[in-house]
């Protein structure tokens, strides 16, 4: 499978399983790209008119991991969303450190991979938390669950990218491609001027 960084499992699993987690390993790969090199006060900088920050986006990121992972272990019928809790994700704040979410981060993926290798089938169905946008009870597959989270930390990745790159400059292909004989012919393209 084609992915951008050495998206390495730290669970054995095969099929779609497999392919699913690889590409995920990949998305967070690249959101942690972002991250590299920063100080904690520039993982806390807003460099954009949003609020949103790279330090802030790893927590928010780490913590859907380990939400995902506790509501297939949990599977109660009961959950609801913890606003309180969501509401604090988006801040890095001073006593907390960029390598202490990046490690944070790495662990949760790393539980959550384990209970997806677990999974007897991804067509489990799992209850998921009732929130203010979701009142009604909803049943979500594992493969759902996961197609959710990859696609929320697509967009993450995305949107810290975007705040990276009016930090210093750097952008995630950038930074993947450095000493790349192909990344050479690409930046002398016509086009790329």
């Amino acid at each position: 499978m084609s992915t951008y960084t050495p998206a390495e499992l730290s669970v054995e699993v095969t099929g779609e399983k497999k392919e699913l987690l690889t590409v995920l390993q990949d998305q967070r790969n690249m959101l942690k790209i972002t991250a590299r090199n920063l100080s904690d006060d520039d993982a806390r900088k807003q460099t954009t008119v949003s609020t949103l920050t790279i330090g802030a986006l790893i927590k928010h990121l780490a913590h859907g991991e380990q939400n995902a992972a506790r509501v297939i272990i949990e599977r109660d019928e009961n959950a609801e969303f913890d606003m309180s809790q969501a509401l604090t994700e988006y801040e890095m704040s001073d006593g907390e450190t960029l390598a202490g979410w990046l490690d944070a981060y790495d662990r949760a993926a790393a539980e959550l991979d384990r209970v997806i290798a677990d999974a007897a089938s991804l067509d489990e169905l799992i209850p998921q938390p009732t929130a203010p946008w979701a009142p009604e009870r909803e049943w979500s597959s594992i493969r759902t669950m996961m197609l959710h989270l990859l696609r929320e930390t697509a967009h993450h990745s995305g949107h810290a990218d975007i705040i990276r790159e009016a930090l210093d400059g750097q952008n995630t292909m950038g930074a993947i491609s450095e000493g790349q004989d192909w990344a050479k012919d690409w930046a002398d393209a016509d086009w790329a001027q």
